[in-house]
């Protein structure tokens, strides 16, 4: 049975059974306790904690979640049944059916027959888990489902007490395990052997909130929530393992895929050796989850969700680089995971190209760190030869990991090939400091998490009324206020304070759209509005200064929203469709949004894509906005069923959770088609004229288009061409003259600047040619140790120093300087190649200098640079180097 009928046939079974049918969410969500979605029930989270009511028909749902898990990425392939990325297909009740019918549903769909829809499983190969006290889910196994005590086993919290390890719903639960037979191991159940027996599906049954807290059983139950509800998880991946007859999840018709490529790309085989064994894992592993990751809207970057994308590819290309392969691989590996997973997510192929150009440059600026990464290796292994050792210290391996990107299993082989160890010891210490920091600051980040509880009641039973697309101006009633974290009755003078109104005319900050400005008014009470936020999608929360009167709860108001302040927000928001549709006209469309933010008269649009743009495409996407600003285009709002939109051709954003009934934007036609809740002009003439201010990189494979709209771009042009005018006026030329004269300009400057450089080229060769010749005798080495005249930067210590290197080239010379610059000493220490062979290190001996001069410094044995902040003790500095000298 391939994955795609597996997945189908548990959405019918919980269709037919009254569920909706809920898509997956996007792997990326607004958590600040999760860099990605890591479980089936997150995009639940909010209704299993009561804070928004669950919008299913019967209280009821079942789903099959994309989910990631990056905790242990070392370990990924080590064993064979877990994945970095896999699909938690799940049931969920909201107050509704409970243990029972939690075990029930299970049940059937496991062990009625393939021609009924179920997935045929054996019932006497099945087992039972529960937790240690809970006796009614035993009795509901054995009386009812007709499960033998004895495959029926109890375990503890760590095992099953299911939460998601930070604060949030919590509870025991039920797993299903399928006996894979003898040959796989021991007899006894889960308890005895839990690779005999593979844990399927896990129903937890989800009444209690878990406090702070670390590990699987060492926090805290803050309570119940307010009903009882079921989370299930059936791994999708583990099914089709057992379905499709193959021993582990790499071998099912997702995965093998992937490794057969590899074993064409790499000439290596698979299940030969232990150790590529594992490498063909990461590869189909990591082939996958990166993919699902950039057709989510994640790029490669150097930190959070980007650092996690970009790790995956590069173990990618590490371990098809140890298996084997030559050159570039990358294109063979996502095209192979994008058909095995294309007809379970069809989204795919629309997204086909901009996955391929994401995936594939990353490959190639890896290849150049490889290429950078093996100079440096050689560098320091020279180094350690040189000096007569035989093994790489920690500190080095782990820069060229760290700082270079460079795998460390490739430094360890590299290494024995030049017949050199690797403090691995060492290095496994500094990342292991280095993983302690980052966990610390995910800790501190997750207990940063607002408290949102306040406003539950709210959410659940008053959500707000959004009438700002028709009306800036609304009567209200308050119905909640809220300072420090605290409830309010009363308001009074001078107080900031979140208010809770019935309805509000002013749009609450989303989509990249800043929150209105406005007035709250009741008699004598008047209110400042200076942002409003959502909770929970559903509740408007503005904040606001008392400026004068008191406020209570239940008093009539007057909401207005500043209409200065809407009218340039609509204008940037319309202005950022037309940009959006502009660029994609000029780069196509590989260049996806990843992120925008609009306020009145400004915009900027983060767009994925590598390269950076011309001046030409510049100019090119501003004349098409504009252009569409001038052709006067109607824009059109349409409320429809997000399938209808997606029909019509309408733009998703990634990362975004649209619900049932969404809002089409439509200007133009064709011309620019997006769902989008934001506020927009009725027609684009209204946004008036679009400037782009240009263009610059904000990650890597991110890009950011920064504009003005209305009056704001018309003050930015009226201030270029005064400019303008200003330098024709100085130059005495006309404006259309200026590019041609200023580069006349540029030319000439050059010309100087390059003349007084070989000046004091000159200058500086004259200068060591007097300081060579007072060089003298130190224990069989030529010394030049001298200070020079102010006025020399530091910048020339290293030019002299080559200089004077060249000249004394046939001999064991050693040459140190240093220089007063300022309120700094900045000193230099090289050494011909004759003194290295005798012993000499220069970033030794440069540390020596510093002793005397406050400093710090380092570098090669042949020449090594530093700077201190005492020039008075360089003579000192000096006549210490000597005597390092004399001892060698």
């Amino acid at each position: 049975m391939q994955t795609h009928e597996i997945r189908e046939r548990f959405t019918q079974h919980f269709v037919n059974a009254g569920h909706t049918a809920v898509p997956s969410a996007s792997l990326i969500l607004d958590d600040p306790n999760l860099l990605f979605v890591n479980a089936g029930m997150v995009p639940f989270k909010p209704y299993f904690l009561g804070q928004q009511n669950p919008p299913f028909p019967n209280g009821t749902a079942t789903s099959i979640q994309k989910c990631v898990r990056t905790l242990d990425i070392e370990e990924v392939g080590i064993t064979t049944r877990h994945n970095t990325f896999f699909q938690m297909a799940g049931n969920f009740s909201f107050g509704q059916y409970f243990k029972e019918g939690a075990i029930k549903h299970a049940w059937s769909l496991l062990t009625n027959p393939i021609s009924e829809g179920g997935y045929g499983f054996d019932p006497e190969r099945l087992w039972v888990t529960v937790y240690l006290d809970d006796d009614e889910a035993a009795e509901i196994w054995e009386k009812q489902v007709g499960v033998p005590a004895e495959r029926i086993q109890r375990l503890g919290m760590a095992d099953n007490y299911w939460s998601m390890g930070v604060p949030g719903p919590c509870g025991p639960c039920s797993e299903i395990y399928y006996d894979r037979g003898p040959e796989y191991g021991k007899d006894g159940g889960p308890i005895a052997d839990d690779n005999r027996y593979l844990e399927v599906w896990n129903l937890v049954f989800m009444e209690n909130e878990r406090g702070e807290g670390i590990g699987k059983d060492n926090f805290e139950i803050i309570g119940p929530l307010p009903k009882k509800n079921i989370d299930t998880g059936m791994g999708v991946e583990r099914i089709a393992c057992l379905l499709q007859g193959v021993d582990n999840v790499y071998e099912t018709d997702l995965l093998r895929p992937v490794i057969d490529i590899a074993e064409q790309l790499t000439g290596a085989t698979y299940g030969t050796d232990a150790q590529n064994n594992i490498r063909f894992r990461v590869i189909a592993d990591h082939s996958r989850t990166a993919m699902m990751l950039i057709l989510d809207g994640v790029t490669p970057g150097n930190e959070g969700r980007g650092y996690i994308l970009r790790r995956l590819l590069r173990r990618i290309i590490r371990s098809a680089r140890l298996l084997g392969a030559q050159g570039e691989t990358m294109a063979q590996f996502m095209n192979t995971i994008m058909d095995t997973m294309t007809p379970s997510y069809p989204e795919i192929a629309g997204s086909r190209e901009r996955i391929l150009n994401v995936a594939i440059n990353e490959e190639k600026a890896f290849l150049r760190t490889l290429e950078s990464g093996t100079k440096l290796f050689d560098d320091a292994a020279a180094a350690v030869k040189a000096a007569g050792g035989t093994e790489l210290n920690g500190a080095e391996a782990f820069a060229l990991h760290d700082t270079y990107g460079f795998p460390i299993d490739l430094t360890l082989e590299m290494a024995a090939e030049a017949g050199l160890k690797v403090d691995e010891a060492g290095f496994h210490s500094l990342m292991a400091e280095q993983k302690a920091r980052a966990k610390a600051d995910s800790q501190a980040k997750k207990h940063g998490h607002t408290d949102l509880s306040i406003y539950r009641e709210w959410v659940d039973e008053h959500p707000t009324d959004f009438v700002g697309y028709d009306n800036l101006e609304s009567e209200a009633k308050v119905l909640g206020m809220v300072a420090g974290g605290e409830k309010l009755s009363v308001a009074t003078a001078g107080q900031e304070v979140e208010v809770i109104l019935d309805v509000t005319p002013m749009y609450a900050e989303a989509g990249g759209q800043l929150g209105d400005r406005g007035l709250i008014v009741a008699g004598d009470a008047r209110l400042v509005v200076n942002d409003v936020q959502k909770i929970g999608k559903k509740l408007w929360v503005h904040k606001a200064v008392v400026e004068g009167g008191d406020l209570a709860i239940g008093h009539s108001v007057t909401a207005s929203v500043d209409k200065q302040w809407r009218h340039a927000a609509r204008q940037a928001h319309t202005g950022t469709h037309l940009i959006h549709a502009a660029l994609r006209q000029v780069l196509g469309p590989t260049a996806v949004q990843a992120g925008s933010m609009n306020k009145p008269g400004y915009l900027r649009f983060d767009f994925n894509y590598t390269e950076a743009l011309t001046p030409e495409q510049l100019k090119e996407i501003e004349y098409i906005a504009n252009q569409a600003v001038d052709t006067d285009w109607q824009v059109n709002t349409i409320e429809t069923s997000l399938d209808e939109a997606k029909a019509m051709g309408a733009m998703a954003l990634f990362g975004e959770n649209y619900g049932s009934r969404v809002r089409l934007v439509e200007i133009g036609g064709p011309f620019s088609m997006e769902l989008c809740g934001g506020t927009h002009v009725d027609h684009a003439a209204q946004v008036g004229p679009i400037a782009v201010l240009g263009e610059s990189s904000v990650g890597s494979g991110v890009r950011r288009i920064e504009a003005y709209s209305g009056l704001d771009s018309f003050q930015y042009l009226s201030k270029e061409r005064a400019l303008a005018a200003g330098l024709a006026a100085s130059m005495k030329a006309p404006t259309e003259e200026l590019p041609e004269r200023i580069a006349q300009l540029s030319e000439k400057l050059k010309q100087a600047e390059k003349e007084l450089s070989d000046l004091r080229r000159r200058e500086l060769a004259a200068k060591s040619m007097k300081y060579v010749e007072a060089a003298h005798d130190v224990n069989g080495f030529r010394v030049v140790a001298a200070q020079l005249p102010a006025g020399v930067a530091a910048s020339d210590l290293r030019t002299i120093a080559t200089e004077m290197k060249d000249k004394l080239a046939g001999s064991a010379a050693v040459i140190v300087l240093g220089v007063q610059d300022g309120e700094k000493a900045p000193y230099i220490v090289a050494a011909t190649p004759a003194a290295v062979s005798r012993g000499v290190k220069s970033g030794d001996l440069v540390k020596v200098v510093g002793e005397f001069v406050n400093g710090r410094g380092g570098g090669k044995p042949d020449m090594a640079q530093g700077s201190g902040t005492n020039a008075n003790g360089l003579a000192a500095g000096f006549e210490a180097v000597k005597s390092e000298l004399e001892k060698l």
